[in-house]
């Protein structure tokens, strides 16, 4: 069996990524590959003294669209999130958000192997409760789900730990040209870019891994 290094470029904040991981795991539960899998940081909404907006507004005025525009893009994922068996349901009434110590406590929870496990909480916090991400008692809510130590998150939180790698990593993969996200860097070399079909996924992981045997 065939063991991908995979290395996946996104932002809690971002629907389109908790659908791309699904679609992922659809992927590779139909071949014979396995992926080693490591979530690198990106921040759709940098600014950590944004005023929260409703996220209909703020997609509204972000990519000029009308409200009915934006109803449909939103349609549009939860009925892709549905058919995965992701929770959407408050997706449309959540808040922005800024994530940056969320990204900090995923690179925390990777010594423990569960930064996946971290990150499907926060989507769920976010997507499916539309609870604001960048609160402590949410954060350290998911870090509970997940079976992972409150108090060392805290202290992770109320320190400067994991700021400066999480600052480079981003760097790092906005030098690489990464724009947009959900993005896969497929054994540090190959590009998937978008939450692709998982047919089309799988198509194009069988292809690397017979490449790069």
């Amino acid at each position: 069996m065939t063991t991908l290094s995979i290395d996946i470029i996104s932002d809690i904040a971002c629907p389109w990524c908790a659908i791309g991981y699904a679609r992922l795991s659809e992927a590779l539960q139909s071949t014979d590959l396995t992926a080693d899998i490591s979530w690198r940081a990106f921040e759709l909404n940098p600014d950590s003294q944004a005023t929260r907006e409703p996220i209909a507004d703020a997609l509204a005025k972000k990519y000029q669209m009308d409200a009915s525009q934006v109803e449909q893009t939103q349609q549009q994922m939860i009925d892709a999130a549905n058919e995965l068996g992701l929770n959407f349901e408050k997706m449309a009434s959540r808040y922005t958000c800024n994530t940056f110590d969320a990204h900090r406590l995923v690179k925390w929870a990777a010594q423990f192997d569960k930064q996946t496990e971290l990150k499907l909480a926060l989507f769920e916090a976010y997507l499916g409760r539309a609870e604001s991400v960048d609160e402590q008692a949410v954060l350290l809510a998911c870090v509970g789900e997940v079976g992972l130590d409150r108090d060392k998150a805290q202290h992770v939180l109320e320190s400067d730990e994991y700021k400066q790698a999480v600052q480079d990593e981003e760097k790092v993969w906005q030098q690489a040209g990464i724009t947009s996200v959900p993005s896969f860097v497929i054994n540090q070399k190959y590009l998937i870019s978008g939450a692709q079909e998982p047919s089309a996924m799988a198509d194009a992981l069988t292809e690397i891994a017979q490449k790069d045997v």
